[in-house]
């Protein structure tokens, strides 16, 4: 008799509202997925563009913290490069600066210190790449969303070094939320040692980089690098934690993440144990009648997939044109079919988990105690 599905039409509006809030909870979801992806993006793309396989930084310098308090001796590029199974090795600097363009644009800069022809340095989509004139600069395209033009000079607050702006990258390069600047090695070692125009640079400061850069054949024995080259690698995922702030931010998404699909099994779970109780009279009588417990059951699944589909495709659709509208703003949200699609399947996944949970009553149902028997 299908109970349930004809229970879909009659009781329209209790399954309205149930439909609505699934739906509710698909559009956070996808708005979440969406953030998560945005803020991993604004934390490491730059890093995610870097073509390499690994970063060998300071031996012992903390992992959560390798990019701001890592420095390597420059002679230990050569050691890497060396090594059987490095095809490429190239000194990389980083620092964070404030600067100013000569238009009045105030930005934050997280500077990238390349050795100008190496493989780490980047090729633009406009513009040209890093010459030999000392104080270039190469800048992300979020930067110039942000205000910076081909042809600017950019004042470094404090030391007041030039940086003329002869590049630009295609797509979105930031580290620790903020836009990257590709500076050459030398001009960038004078940066870290605080040296302004004409002030005198400390003979060390042109030794010391923060990590090699890598690339690396499969396989590669990077222990065995290490030991030589004085210093300790991570592959280039694992240096995402070495950003500011990438481990607390995506340990937080993870939790908020898990605690709302707890969430939607729980909700439909008790929306269909009550269900369950209310019709329980109907049961009784479809087992009355001779229908198997198997039987039910999956009437009652079948309502239960139904409803969770439907209301998670709606979700969905919502939360994806309200993250078309958040795209096109400064938060940091990008949408990734891959992760929005998951976030659905888990939806309807752990809801039917929680449905399931929910009509195990059914097997519980006894057909003469529910139509008022006796015996």
């Amino acid at each position: 008799m299908f109970l349930t599905l004809r229970e879909l039409a009659f009781a329209r509006g209790r399954f309205a509202l149930m439909g609505a809030v699934v739906a509710l909870i698909a559009v956070l979801m996808v708005l979440l997925s969406g953030l998560s992806v945005g803020l991993v993006n604004d934390g490491v793309s730059g890093l995610q563009k870097l073509p390499v396989t690994s970063l060998a930084f300071e031996r012992g310098v903390p992992t959560d913290s390798a990019f701001s308090r890592s420095v390597v001796d420059s002679a230990a590029v050569a050691r890497w490069a060396e090594r059987d199974g490095v095809t490429d090795a190239a000194p990389l600097g980083n620092t964070l600066v404030n600067a100013k363009s000569d238009r009045g644009t105030e930005i934050d800069l997280a500077l990238f210190g390349v050795q100008p022809g190496s493989f780490v340095d980047p090729d633009p989509a406009q513009g040209a790449r890093l010459g030999s004139a000392p104080h270039e600069i190469v800048v992300s395209a979020t930067a110039i969303d942000a205000g910076l033009r081909l042809g600017d000079t950019v004042t470094l607050d404090r030391i007041g070094t030039e940086l003329t702006v002869v590049g630009v990258l295609d797509g979105q390069h930031t580290f620790g939320h903020v836009d990257v600047g590709y500076v050459p090695l030398r001009t960038w070692q004078e940066i870290r040692a605080g040296a302004g125009p004409g002030d005198p640079v400390p003979a060390h400061a042109y030794d010391e980089i923060t990590a090699v850069a890598l690339r690396t054949a499969p396989g590669t024995d990077l222990a065995a690098g290490d030991e030589a080259a004085g210093t300790a690698s991570m592959t280039l995922e694992e240096s995402f934690g070495a950003s500011p702030g990438y481990t607390a931010e995506t340990a937080t998404r993870g939790m908020i993440q898990v605690f709302l699909y707890a969430i939607s099994a729980l909700v439909v779970g008790a929306f269909f144990t009550v269900l369950v109780i209310q019709r329980k009279p109907e049961i009784a009588v479809l087992r009355a009648m001779g229908a198997a417990t198997g039987y039910v059951l999956r009437d009652s699944l079948l309502q239960s997939a139904v409803l969770l589909v439907v209301s998670t495709v709606v979700g969905v659709a919502a939360g994806v044109a309200a993250g078309a509208g958040l795209s096109a703003t400064p938060m940091p949200f990008a949408l990734d079919l891959g992760a929005v699609g998951v976030a659905a399947l888990l939806l309807v996944a752990l809801g039917m988990v929680g449905a399931a949970v929910a009509v195990l009553r059914v097997t519980r149902v006894d057909p003469l105690t529910a139509l008022g028997g006796n015996r």
